[in-house]
């Protein structure tokens, strides 16, 4: 199986709770195939954790969710050392972090506190407590959401932490026919009960030294080490993307070719990917931000600007 089938029978899943989202589910695989993480912003009730549980069921991994409060505190997520009284020793009880398929559900409502406590699990895969680290799953994965509506009560996430999430992509409100098949398909049952399991852990590991192999001509190379310098130029922002940028731009080409059936990227995949991946690395100029301008909009201007090579 390549991974373009790969991906229609994953669909073929999802397809059966959520509609109508393919390039999304796309690339939130690209994401996780490569080693990333993936900021998800939309307003409650896009079905962000119905997806995520699908995955999960479809990949039978480890999944928990954490309501991201402002009184949650590090050792929450992270896990508590608590001392037994009759064994009279001190034991260490794992918080939900140590999962595999980890939703971080309005992370921008935690502290900076408890934001950068996941920090180190997201860029290192381990947990460190009194000293002590913890090695996380492989595949651990982190899909956080976040509310771009309701800012009352939120704590911006920093830019550290906005960088470590390899792509920030929104489900959006789905197609009045999309929406009228979800309403029938909620009726009598839940649908989450029909989706199957059809991948193992270990194949999943597999696949992710497969996109290894996935190929990069250097002309690729560098079309997206172009697009990156003219974010750093670009007069209406203040700060381009940095090196993690176009790193984490190949690593999904990589994994998007992939899902497309290629063992090579082209040209297209950095453009596609050029948005999802790197808008969240840049910051507009504040004047630029009064008049009206957007990341989208200045990433298409240069999207459209630097010659892509032919393929």
């Amino acid at each position: 199986m390549n991974g373009s089938q790969l991906f229609d029978e994953i669909n073929k899943e999802v397809s059966k709770v959520i509609f109508g989202k393919e390039e999304e589910l796309k690339l939130i695989l690209s994401c996780w195939l490569s080693g990333g993480h993936i900021l998800l912003e939309d307003v409650p009730g896009n079905g962000k954790t119905v997806l995520s549980k699908t995955l999960a069921k479809i990949f039978k991994v480890d999944f928990s969710r954490v309501q991201f409060t402002p009184d949650l505190l590090p050792s929450d997520i992270l896990g508590t050392t608590i001392y037994d009284e009759e064994a009279r020793k001190f034991y260490f009880r794992k918080g939900p972090l140590f999962t595999t398929l980890f939703l971080a559900d309005e992370i921008n409502r935690a502290t900076p506190r408890t934001q950068s406590a996941l920090l180190e699990a997201m860029a290192e895969r381990q947990i460190t407590i009194e000293k002590m680290s913890s090695e996380l799953d492989e595949l651990f994965f982190v899909m956080a959401t976040q509310n771009p509506v309701e800012q009352y009560g939120t704590f911006p996430l920093p830019e550290a932490q906005l960088d470590r999430f390899f792509m920030q992509i929104s489900l959006g409100y789905p197609k009045r026919d999309d929406e009228l098949m979800i309403l029938k398909s909620r009726e009598k049952t839940n649908p989450m009960t029909e989706v199957k399991s059809i991948i193992e852990p270990s194949q999943f590991k597999n696949l992710k030294e497969e996109v290894k192999n996935v190929d990069i001509p250097d002309s690729v190379y560098n079309y997206a080490l172009d697009i990156v310098g003219e974010t750093r130029e670009h007069k209406k922002l203040k700060m381009g993307a940095s090196p993690r940028g176009p790193l984490a731009l190949c690593h999904c080409a990589r994994a998007y070719a992939f899902l497309e059936g290629r063992d090579t990227v082209l040209p297209k995949d950095i453009y596609n990917l050029s948005i999802p991946v790197l808008g969240h690395r840049i910051i507009i100029d504040p004047q630029a931000h009064y008049s009206g301008e957007t990341t989208e909009h200045i990433l298409r201007d240069i999207l459209t600007k630097v010659k892509s090579p032919i393929k």
